[in-house]
């Protein structure tokens, strides 16, 4: 038989093989280090029989299908460890993830992180006893008698939504049995260095009606030192996590009287967001966008038109029609139908297209509890939204427009390299998931993809990720914990023009169908204030910083000049505080540099005296004397050009 490899070259052998005997005529080294390979591109385990022609593909640990099957069987050597210490849980979910693993198990009796010694332990043991690991296949029937006699009820269910037309695989490694679609590494023994992170509660699905569930979470590498560097770096994006940094610096903070997903921006983040949402506005004005303000909460017939109520409905937050006159009332998920309306406001023609509208919009959407963390993803947001209603003909100038505005925005708030883009598209095996069909979808993606590649972006291409009613760009980031985001986003809607009967009388004094433009310049304030606290662990650029300086007197005798300096760098437009305490200068600076102040100006006998400020910048040190005006015209100028240093 004859198998074909990756450079092209043939293998010829006499079958049947393992792919891992065939990985061993083209060498060893690379048999030992394979975990999976693809065989005619489906991705198989090593101990996969080959008995006929085929392509083959090897991958080991350096590759995103190696880190997987590593990372999920290491998930089934936890469950197995689990069941053995506490044999009356109920097994969930366990799959590999950036960065490792997690399993969802139900415990009769809650546990602690402080169980994850023990845990741990029987793990190694599982692993040295190098216990080969075998797939099998059931019949339905079969598999469903063999999970109600393991007392595994969460399996019965998923395996209830396993299509009738695929294989029901198991996999098994010593007495351990799991419900699982593979593939796996061939023993226990291949893995070697491991540690699990974190605890925390789950939903069922995801779903916060379902069971909390507990979540355990590991990671684990080929090399120790791998791991070693791993936790170490995990370590580090705790301290930089924004959860922490921006509670410990005083910009939010939340309460359990107030709910999950509702944030309290204290007045450090609170001027950071006005701050933001000023240049925004004032850039998209610039930009000739049109302000407008709408409702928080609206009718539910709105959303009936265009679509959410049937396809959105359990992300929306809304007052039975029992409560208010016979009505069902919303909290806006997004402004687009409340915009349409405006825009129905009156006819227009060609001749007034493009319509460019922009809000700063308080929205609403119901996240699952387990799902929300911080700023990143919460139940009350503000999100810089707008839509622009254009012609056919200016599509794609409008679309670049949006994406000019994205990547300045990005540039200016120094993400512009911690950002990548995706073309989210939709899923023609799941079209009731979206409006229109599939020549409607096909048309608007082929749009979206020739403009995309006439700009040049080069872009990742995600599958089911659409909005219901059209494709959109999506501008992705990740945070500390390398979970990813979305910052930004670009939708062409082909649907919704049609569904609020939006006309414009074109060239021919015809009546026309504008396409629309979804898009937000900054995303969600909050998320990108996230963010940004990450990105700078809280030390924000001068003009975006809570507090820009912060004014020291050095002695009593200089009380007074403190405070005068204050006010004169107030009415200059900067943003300053004065400390006045009768304390030590050394614990005064340090807690303006804990507080990530960017400058610093102490006044003492000698300056007060001579007419000056001692200038400290919070990393270049010690920057001498100046005149108030000197200094007050070096931060403007640094305020104006939006340095970041």
């Amino acid at each position: 038989m004859n198998i074909k490899l990756k450079d092209g070259s043939l293998l010829s052998l006499d079958g049947p093989v393992t792919a891992y005997e065939a990985a061993l005529h083209i060498s060893e080294g690379l048999a030992r280090a394979a975990l999976v390979c693809k065989i005619d591109g489906k991705l198989c385990s090593m101990d996969t029989v080959i008995d006929g022609d085929c392509s083959l593909e090897l991958f080991t640990f350096d590759s995103d299908e190696g880190k997987k099957v590593y990372r999920h069987t290491c998930s089934h050597i936890l469950a197995q460890a689990i069941l053995t210490i506490y044999p009356t849980v109920q097994l969930a979910i366990g799959p590999a993830v950036d960065g490792g693993f997690y399993y969802d198990f139900d415990f009769k009796t809650p546990i602690t992180q402080a169980d994850f010694d023990k845990i741990e332990a029987e793990m190694k043991r599982i692993i040295k006893a190098n216990m080969p690991i075998k797939r099998f296949t059931l019949d339905r029937e079969e598999a469903e008698k063999l999970l109600l006699k393991m007392k595994q009820n969460y399996k019965v269910e998923l395996l209830a939504d396993i299509p009738e037309d695929e294989e029901i695989s198991f996999y098994q490694q010593g007495d351990f049995v799991d419900l699982c679609a593979g593939p796996h590494l061939t023993s226990t023994g291949r893995i070697k260095a491991f540690k699990l992170t974190s605890l925390t509660g789950a939903y069922w699905r995801g779903n916060e009606k379902n069971k909390m569930l507990t979540r355990i979470y590991g990671t684990c590498f080929e090399k120790k030192a791998d791991l070693d560097e791993y936790l170490q770096k995990l370590e580090e994006a705790k301290l930089r996590d924004h959860n922490k940094v921006g509670r410990d610096l005083g910009f939010f903070m939340t309460d359990e009287n107030i709910g999950q997903g509702l944030p309290l921006m204290m007045p450090k983040g609170a001027r950071v967001l006005q701050i933001m949402q000023r240049f925004v506005e004032d850039e998209e004005q610039r930009r000739g966008y049109l302000l407008t303000k709408t409702p928080i909460m609206t009718k539910n017939n709105l959303f009936i038109t265009s679509g959410h109520w049937d396809h959105y409905k359990d992300k929306m937050f809304y007052i039975g029609e029992e409560d208010v006159d016979d009505e069902i009332l919303c909290l806006r998920p997004m402004t687009c139908p409340l915009q349409f309306t405006i825009y129905k406001n009156g006819l227009k023609s060609y001749r007034d297209l493009p319509v460019r509208y922009a809000e700063t919009a308080i929205e609403f959407r119901k996240e699952a509890s387990g799902e929300m963390h911080g700023l990143t993803r919460i139940r009350q947001f503000t999100l810089a939204d707008g839509h622009i209603v254009c012609t056919p003909d200016q599509l794609e100038q409008e679309f670049a427009g949006c994406v000019d505005l994205i990547k300045y925005m990005a540039k200016v708030f120094g993400i512009e390299d911690d950002i990548w883009y995706r073309f989210s598209r939709w899923d023609p095996k799941n079209s009731s998931k979206y409006v229109g069909s599939k020549e409607d979808w096909d048309r608007v993606e082929n749009t979206m993809k020739n403009i995309l590649d006439d700009l040049g972006i080069k872009y990742e291409e995600a599958w089911g990720e659409a909005a219901f009613y059209g494709p959109k760009l999506d501008v992705q980031a990740a945070n500390v914990h390398g979970k990813e985001d979305t910052l930004f986003t670009v939708q062409i809607d082909f649907s919704l023009a049609t569904r609020f009967d939006m006309i414009y009388i074109d060239e021919n004094g015809e009546k026309a169908r504008p396409y629309i433009i979804h898009r937000s310049s900054i995303g969600c304030y909050e998320r990108t204030l996230g963010m940004l606290i990450e990105k700078y662990n809280g030390a924000f650029p001068m003009w975006l910083a809570p507090e820009q300086v912060r004014v020291l007197s050095l002695t009593d005798r200089t009380m007074d000049n403190a405070k005068d300096i204050k006010k004169q760098l107030e009415m200059a437009g900067l943003r300053a505080e004065a400390d006045v305490r009768s304390e030590k200068l050394g614990k005064k600076i340090r807690e303006a540099q804990l507080e990530k102040v960017p400058y610093i100006l102490v006044i003492g006998d000698k300056e007060a005296e001579q007419g000056v400020v001692s200038v400290r910048h919070r990393t270049e040190g010690d920057l001498g004397a100046m005149t108030v005006e000197q200094f007050v015209s070096k931060c403007l100028t640094e305020v104006a050009l939006k340095q970041i240093k």
